[in-house]
């Protein structure tokens, strides 16, 4: 199978601090959107670990995943390139930690924002995509499952073959 399909692995996590949900600005190819702190899993690392990393990096947060909110597939077609692209989302909520002001974002990240539901739900047309206000409602529906759905076996930490 020369063509086999292969999904964009990615992870984001879902904060929630007094009424308010943790959010990232950044710049795309169409515009300045709203995400999740989110992004790839990347070799050698787990699901759990790259959510610790990704809010880092994006958001400036500590971040210890404590449950699966859920797990999403999502199809996208980029607007310069047209590429047709599947990511498949790890969800999580955890607990937020320290905030590392002084600490450079991500490439492209403008900033951060904590925005209620409803400021969330009125600002659809800025939302990178579908998953982010799908991620936000299954977690205030309640919605987790235990991290131990989730096993990453000892190969994957490994160095490469």
């Amino acid at each position: 199978m020369p063509n086999r399909w292969k999904p964009n692995v990615t992870v984001a996590a879902i904060v929630e601090r007094e009424g308010r949900f943790l959010l990232i600005e950044e710049n795309t190819a169409d515009g300045l959107r709203l995400n999740n702190p989110a992004g790839h899993l990347d070799p050698g690392e787990s699901p759990i670990a790259a959510c610790t990393r990704e809010t880092l990096e994006e958001a400036g947060y500590d971040f210890e995943p404590t449950a699966l909110v859920g797990v999403y597939l999502n199809r996208f077609r980029r607007t310069r390139t047209g590429d047709d692209i599947t990511y498949l989302r790890l969800a999580f909520a955890g607990n937020l930690g320290a905030h590392h002001a002084w600490r450079a974002l991500d490439d492209g990240i403008v900033r951060t924002v904590w925005l209620t539901p409803e400021e969330l739900r009125s600002c659809r047309a800025r939302h990178r995509s579908p998953l982010v206000m799908r991620c936000v409602e299954d977690y205030l529906a309640g919605r987790r499952a235990p991290l131990e759905l989730i096993h990453t076996d000892a190969s994957v930490l490994q160095a490469p073959l």
